[in-house]
């Protein structure tokens, strides 16, 4: 009604003459806003304060990312002698894996660590021809002397937490390496990564990811640009500025000890290993991240992929912000983890936050017009830039950092990327909302096709997950603000132009393709029997 009433003064007739003889007259220049107008605006700016805040907690993160640079942990303090290394259990957590399985499992026995020292649990909850295929591998590579088991739970009790609480318990490793199904650990990796726990007060070391398909579409390309930010700027400034940071769930090393003393694996979140990983360092334990150390990956190739993944990340990690941030808050440690540990946990709040300053824009930028340039450019733009100019900065910088060369390519995706957040709104405000009210969902797993060369093609199937009315509400939206950027250029507001058509591209682009993704298999994509057969060895 609020929107319908501001389109009716764009509009010819009494609506436009009350704004032509009206408003304009009366206002140009002298316009307070009335208590109506209040209504919109205080809610319309403590968002945008609470948005801005978030974006100068990017810029801080910047900042100590360069200050710390020398604190970067590169060697590891001393080395362990051949004889003096120690046990390890590497486990791989799956469900319903089928197209990757074998590939983990090979690539997870080429480690170069010696053997006898080297444990391997393929952890498999699956329910599908997964099941054959995981133990058919695991069987060859058994029977060629590789110390490997095969564990499947028929309950799925706990989903991940559960799973590999259950294999630590009957593990024989001091250290416990984790890998999820879509990963590929380089040979060197174990070895590279086990001397820096001779620290005694080393709990966890986390390594960065790449991507292995990171060129096979657009999609593909923003969501590397997405994590190299969180493993260049986010790990990397608060693992140097001595802050506390988190297990991303694969890709990293536990001491056993420390997972034991923390309280073990507990599955009341989606994100076990957040949780895990802030009780761990509360208990005194320090992490280490090695940003120099790979280990590559595969990235979700479908949009409903991809939304099923960041909903999940989005969920978990404010369930984990009303489990733990309260104990962080009365535990000795110092105002700056505190800090960070309040932004990094609640940051996903943004979600619902740009749904109501959605909402907000439109009649908001009706009454700032009338309120003057000036004041729009002293108070609105300050706030937006801190809101959205932070995100372009916080990914070039990273881009920068690895790709010394070429980050400039950055620039052509910077759009898109800010687009595509806002095009996660609808889903992850959905996903936050449920956190906060206690709604417990069960642990949405990302498909995984082994897609890595442009040519593949994702093999249809029952892992594909369908997301019902909301692509519908994210194109309906896009068709809103369609018209918020007609009337804007009917009213020459030109510079809210743009930042109006990322909300267009943002919401069209991503409610599009998980129509387009979701019901046209037959043209977009292969359909394959589905055999319980293991795919080829993969060599390295």
């Amino acid at each position: 009604m609020i929107i319908a009433l501001y389109l009716l003064l764009a509009k010819p007739g009494l609506g436009h003459y009350i704004r032509t003889h009206f408003l304009d007259t009366t206002f140009k220049g002298l316009y307070k806003p009335n208590a109506f107008d209040m209504m919109l605006l205080v809610p319309y700016f403590v968002v945008l304060v609470l948005l801005a805040s978030y974006g100068i907690h990017r810029y801080i993160l910047v900042y100590e990312y360069f200050k710390n640079r020398k604190h970067r942990r590169q060697e590891p303090p001393a080395r362990f002698s051949e004889e003096q290394l120690p046990r390890v259990t590497v486990q791989l957590p799956m469900f319903n894996e089928q197209f990757v399985v074998d590939r983990l499992v090979d690539a997870v026995c080429k480690l170069e660590y010696p053997r006898e020292k080297l444990e391997i649990q393929v952890l498999d909850d699956s329910t599908d021809e997964t099941v054959d295929v995981a133990r058919g591998v695991v069987e060859r590579y058994a029977a060629m002397g590789y110390n490997i088991i095969y564990l499947h739970r028929t309950n799925r009790e706990g989903f991940k937490a559960g799973a590999l609480q259950a294999g630590m318990e009957v593990c024989s490793g001091e250290f416990i390496a984790v890998f999820d199904a879509d990963f590929m650990p380089n040979a060197d990796w174990l070895m590279r990564v086990i001397h820096h726990f001779t620290d005694p007060g080393i709990g966890m070391v986390q390594t960065r990811w790449t991507h292995i398909n990171r060129n096979y579409s657009f999609l593909t390309e923003v969501e590397a640009i997405l994590l190299d930010g969180h493993f260049i700027l986010e790990h990397g400034a608060r693992s140097r500025s001595g802050v506390f940071f988190n297990f991303n769930g694969t890709a990293g090393m536990w001491r056993r000890q420390a997972i034991i003393d923390a309280g073990g694996w507990e599955h009341d979140t989606l994100t076990e290993d957040t949780d895990l990983s802030y009780r761990a360092q509360m208990k005194g334990w320090k992490f280490a991240y090695l940003q120099d150390i790979e280990c590559p990956a595969e990235l979700p190739v479908e949009m409903t992929a991809f939304k099923t993944q960041q909903a999940r990340w989005a969920k978990g990690l404010i369930q984990v912000a009303l489990k733990i941030l309260p104990k962080v808050m009365k535990a000795d440690v110092p105002w700056k983890v505190k800090f960070e540990a309040w932004y990094h946990l609640t940051a996903n709040i943004s979600y619902p936050l740009m749904i109501v300053l959605s909402t907000l824009l439109l009649p908001a930028m009706v009454i700032r017009f009338y309120g003057g340039w000036f004041q729009m450019l002293l108070i609105d733009v300050p706030l937006f830039l801190a809101s959205t100019f932070s995100i372009s900065s916080f990914y070039l910088v990273s881009q920068k950092e690895i790709y010394p060369k070429k980050w400039y390519r950055t620039f052509l995706f910077l759009p898109f990327l800010m687009a595509l957040g806002i095009g996660l709104t609808i889903t992850n405000t959905r996903a936050v909302m449920e956190a906060l009210v206690g709604k417990q969902t069960a642990f949405a797993r990302t498909p995984k096709y082994r897609v890595v060369a442009k040519t593949d093609k994702p093999i249809a199937s029952k892992y594909r997950k369908r997301l019902g009315w909301i692509p519908w509400i994210e194109l309906a939206i896009g068709t809103y603000f369609a018209l918020t950027v007609v009337y804007a250029v009917q009213n020459e507001n030109y510079i809210t132009v743009p930042f109006l058509l990322l909300f267009v591209i943002g919401y069209w682009y991503t409610g599009a393709m998980s129509l387009l993704q979701g019901r046209f298999d037959r043209l977009l994509f292969r359909e394959e029997p589905q055999t319980a057969k293991p795919y080829p060895a993969v060599g390295f």
